[in-house]
């Protein structure tokens, strides 16, 4: 029996590794998931400038920031962000950002539909494994770690 159970546990030791040797990938693929969304947005914003500042100014209520602030910020955040994200290049930081906003973006805008909600609890949810675990081992960030030792 414990024979057995020695055996089983080494094919699960074997398994988990095999599986940890996906965490690279995982992590890159929801950089690219996360930075997409949010960097296509602020292209949406730069397009039509006017419309971003009346949508800041009578739709959406940014606390603390008039909309002349707000939008100008949240759209540097949504250009900018996401390709340090891809990048993997202060990552941590661009993922945190970019949770901070896709926060921001759920409270002060009321006429989110339950599925575009969906869709931002998707995004913390990501943005919050990468704060939480880095970038990955395909990164900027890592290969500054492993220079510096």
């Amino acid at each position: 029996m414990m024979n057995g159970l020695a055996k089983l546990g080494r094919i699960y030791c074997w398994g988990e590794l095999q599986v940890a040797k996906l965490a690279p990938l995982l992590a890159l693929a929801a950089r690219l998931y996360v930075a997409k969304a949010f960097f296509l947005s602020g292209l949406t914003k730069i397009r039509d400038w006017d419309t971003t500042l009346l949508l800041f100014t009578e739709e959406y209520h940014v606390p603390i920031l008039a909309p002349a602030i707000a939008a100008p910020l949240a759209t540097a955040g949504e250009l900018v962000l996401p390709v340090l994200l891809v990048l993997g290049l202060f990552g941590r930081f661009a993922a945190a950002g970019l949770f901070i906003l896709n926060a921001v973006a759920v409270l002060s805008y009321p006429g989110l539909e339950a599925i575009e909600i969906k869709d931002h609890v998707l995004w913390g949810v990501l943005l919050a494994y990468l704060v939480i675990h880095g970038c990955g081992a395909w990164s900027i960030d890592r290969f500054w770690q492993r220079r510096c030792g």
